[in-house]
């Protein structure tokens, strides 16, 4: 699943392609993605100007005068910046095709991703009302994750993973920042000192920026706007590396399953 630097890298690649761009149409090859794309979506763009390109999390957010369109790239999407004329292929669902002769396209060959529309102040939708700070946010330290950690018994990855409590540490990066802060991914989250947690947020923030400066991580799905992939996997610490050298100590990297995704990281670093 493309996570919060795979969104990020897709949106700053297609900024400058669609800024202050005006919508000529609106092609929906397969309107049911996981919640199906309104019928009338095709009327609200058509010949609209698009605003800016934002995220929140792991969604993209276009802004048009009269609206937001929200994407979600679910499991196996990828958004991709082509000419109009060019061939759709087999999994090219939705396409908004500009004034310049360009076009916007979202490949989803497992369709669980999302083309939504609101009218309504997007940050009041009901996908975005409850989602923490981001991780960007000058909000999210140690002491904001020592607060929401305190006196639960929840592991710590759990805790970094919710959502509500940050945004968009997706399971890799949730592995990645634990084993550069040196904490087991199962420790309780409420026995975790201050400082600890105050080298955890930041290792979040570090872990995150080195991804979307090295266009996110390829794991089987991921490439970017213009079809290539992304090159963060080469430098993955833990994940995926099960049995293989600790980079540090040279222990073997263990795997075990945690809230149901699979989760990495050193026997003898971590604690």
């Amino acid at each position: 699943m493309p996570e919060l630097p795979e969104v990020e890298t897709t949106r700053r690649g297609i900024l400058p392609h669609l800024q202050y761009k005006t919508v000529q149409k609106v092609i929906v090859r397969q309107p049911k993605l996981r919640w199906p794309i309104s019928d009338q979506l095709p009327e609200a763009l058509t010949q609209q100007p698009i605003i800016s390109v934002d995220r929140r999390g792991k969604y993209l957010l276009i802004h048009f005068p009269n609206g937001t369109l929200i994407i979600h790239l679910g499991m196996s999407g990828s958004l991709r910046i082509c000419r109009y004329d060019q061939s759709a292929e087999k999994h090219d669902h939705f396409e908004i095709v500009l004034d310049n002769g360009t076009s916007l396209r979202l490949r989803d060959p497992r369709r669980f991703g999302a083309v939504l529309w609101t009218e309504e102040p997007v940050e009041k939708h009901s996908l975005l009302i409850n989602l923490g700070p981001e991780p960007f946010d000058p909000l999210f330290n140690g002491l904001f994750l020592f607060e929401r950690a305190k006196g639960r018994k929840l592991p710590i990855k759990t805790l970094i993973m919710d959502g509500k409590i940050v945004t968009g540490v997706g399971n890799i990066y949730a592995s990645e920042a634990l084993f550069l802060a040196g904490i087991h991914p199962k420790r309780a989250a409420g026995k975790i000192s201050l400082e600890r947690l105050q080298r955890l947020a930041e290792a979040i923030v570090e872990i995150l920026q080195r991804a979307i400066e090295q266009g996110g991580t390829t794991l089987r799905d991921f490439v970017n706007e213009t079809g290539k992939p992304g090159y963060f996997q080469q430098q993955l610490a833990v994940y995926g590396r099960a049995g293989q050298p600790c980079q540090k100590c040279t222990a073997a990297i263990k795997k075990i399953i945690l809230g149901q995704r699979s989760t990495f990281y050193c026997p003898n670093c971590q604690h």
